[in-house]
């Protein structure tokens, strides 16, 4: 996937150098909102990051946009993506703590590769369908968990018993019923993934929007379930919405 992955990417850089001489190219910065959500597909015994969990935050990057022919050409760039959740109270095994939650923050740089087709609908006016790969590759503190032992809140009040700081792209599975204190993620996942994104946007003149959904490719988690041994599967897939401008645009 991988090697496919670069060679489409390798491709479409060909064809933006390409048109450097053709009439229609731009680049600019974008800004919106993005909503990672991390999927689990296969049963398992553990619920640190358990079905589905739905990070909701932002991403902001750069993209050059090329024009070919007839509308059609690419738009390739770079993101940074943030996105956060807090987990509601969870039941625990610990007798004298009966509840927790845990709170789970995600970074992500995104290269991506975009073909689209844009339809002039009137003069400097467009609607844009677009289509392709991303990569992604997880900061060295990304998918940080913060996982809270609490008094659940009774009085108003929430008494913090204690806390740990976990990056789940580092960490071994281990059973947290033995040290509870100590517990780590274990779905431990992958850092790099790669998706198959869809979408549609509008552009005017220097500014456009877009937004779609990006199919995550590849399994992102590296350990398997504790009880069972199976491998645990999954999806880390996106929705994303980016308001951007063309700093620089050639019509």
């Amino acid at each position: 996937m991988k090697r496919i992955f670069c060679s489409l990417m390798m491709i479409c850089l060909a064809l933006s150098a390409w048109a450097v001489n053709e009439p229609k190219q731009g680049f600019g910065v974008q800004i919106g909102w993005a909503q990672p959500i991390l999927r689990l597909n296969s049963p398992t015994s553990k619920d640190t990051l358990s079905n589905t969990v739905k990070l909701n935050g932002f991403k902001v990057g750069l993209v050059y946009d090329a024009s070919y022919f007839a509308g059609f050409g690419s738009s390739i760039g770079l993101n940074y993506t943030f996105g956060v959740a807090n987990m509601g109270w969870k039941s625990t095994t610990i007798f004298d703590y009966p509840q927790s939650r845990t709170l789970i923050t995600y970074h992500q740089i995104e290269v991506f590769v975009d073909w689209q087709y844009k339809f002039e609908v009137a003069n400097e006016t467009y609607l844009m369908l677009y289509t392709g790969p991303s990569i992604q590759c997880g900061l060295d503190f990304a998918m940080r968990i913060d996982r809270k032992e609490e008094y659940p809140p009774m009085s108003g009040d929430i008494q913090t018993i204690y806390g740990d700081r976990l990056n789940a792209y580092n960490v071994d599975a281990i059973d947290d019923s033995q040290d509870p204190k100590h517990q780590t993620a274990d779905n431990a996942l992958k850092r790099i993934n790669i998706t198959w994104g869809v979408g549609a946007g509008f552009q005017y003149k220097r500014y456009f929007l877009r937004g779609g959904y990006d199919f995550g490719l590849i399994n992102p988690y590296k350990n398997a379930d504790f009880t069972n041994g199976n491998h645990t599967r999954g999806r880390l897939d996106q929705w994303n919405v980016k308001l951007g401008i063309y700093l620089w645009y050639a019509d």
